[in-house]
């Protein structure tokens, strides 16, 4: 389950390649390159047929008996996601630069954080939904099973990550089209990278 990805270039380049315009509601601005659950991080959203860059807060509320915010969706057809999934207005698209995600714990060794990214993109758009809460808008994004490369570390799940052409389809799509969409992204156009952050 990837808990942690990173925004390593500036906002104005999010705009650009995302052909989205600021959300004029808000001040946007994300303090560190990288989001962790509960912090705030970039979403692209068809607003009036327009892409526009919001802020939100990654990470869904809890359900009931959970203490934790629920950051990837996995299950799409859990009732949990699918009130997001079945409106258009609810998708949107995380952008990102690259992310992690933890190898299988073995005992007695200590596991490793990975990164990916896709190198023929600096920046990629992954398959988001979002909700308005009383504390302010939350996001979240699909996650699929996972290719190979992200398998050979970490075989549960990876995001799904949505190539440009698909980019309309997925904010303006109904859940039958969406879910068609939720597919792990060819891993011949991945590469493991070493920590963007150089710890």
């Amino acid at each position: 389950m990837c808990n942690l990805y990173n925004l390593r270039v500036a906002k104005l380049e999010f705009n650009s390649y995302f052909q989205a315009q600021d959300d004029w509601r808000q001040q946007l601005l994300v303090e560190k390159d990288y989001v962790a659950p509960d912090k705030p991080g970039y979403v692209v959203r068809d607003v009036d047929g327009q892409r526009t860059l919001s802020v939100m807060r990654w990470g869904f509320p809890p359900p009931k008996n959970a203490d934790k915010s629920v950051v990837n969706c996995r299950n799409i057809e859990s009732p949990f996601w699918r009130g997001a999934l079945t409106k258009p207005e609810r998708h949107c698209l995380v952008p990102a630069t690259s992310f992690s995600e933890w190898s299988v714990k073995v005992p007695g060794e200590k596991q490793k954080l990975h990164w990916f990214n896709v190198p023929s993109r600096p920046i990629f758009g992954m398959a988001g939904i979002w909700r308005p809460t009383d504390s302010g808008d939350t996001y979240a994004f699909l996650t699929a099973d996972p290719n190979g490369l992200v398998g050979a570390i970490h075989p549960k799940a990876m995001p799904v990550i949505l190539l440009e052409d698909d980019w309309d389809a997925w904010l303006a799509g109904d859940f039958s089209a969406v879910v068609q969409l939720a597919q792990p992204f060819p891993s011949q156009l991945m590469a493991i990278v070493d920590d963007p952050r150089g710890s």
